[in-house]
């Protein structure tokens, strides 16, 4: 097992099956990046491109990954940054820490579907108003019990 110290990168439609090591492969189609474990263990880590999950920067020559690559469910439970196709390894976290980011990652899904929807339901009833029809039973249950969870 040789770790990683550099990515190249390869924009495609979709993943080969098999990766190579040492190469970030984008797809903008399907909004992830995927690669092989940069400690060399040959698992594939797949990221997806989200607003809550990760960033890609394209400079242009070099992709940059944000936040940190954390495969806490691989054995090797490797950290580590890609900055500019370069791989800056992080510190190893703790299960205290690993549980507490992924608390982190779930409030933060759940509050972006949360947006989503409140969005979808204002429309949806700001539609049946400019149709001049009164919102149906469910309609109005699904506003109010947002606005209770909140």
């Amino acid at each position: 097992m040789k770790r990683t110290s550099e990515l190249t990168h390869e924009f495609v439609e979709s993943f080969p099956d098999n990766l190579r090591e040492g190469v970030l492969y984008v797809s903008v189609t399907y909004a992830s990046a995927s690669h092989r474990c940069c400690c060399g263990c040959g698992l594939e880590v797949v990221t997806p491109l989200t607003p809550t999950d990760w960033k890609m920067i394209f400079d242009g020559k070099t992709v940059s990954l944000d936040p940190s690559v954390g495969n806490w469910s691989f054995p090797c439970r490797s950290h580590y940054w890609v900055k500019r196709n370069k791989i800056h390894w992080a510190p190893a976290w703790s299960q205290e820490q690993i549980d507490a980011g992924r608390r982190r990652d779930r409030m933060a899904k759940d509050q972006q579907f949360e947006t989503n929807l409140l969005g979808q339901e204002k429309s949806t009833l700001a539609v049946g108003a400019a149709a001049n029809t009164t919102p149906n039973w469910w309609q109005r249950l699904k506003v109010c019990w947002s606005r209770r969870t909140r």
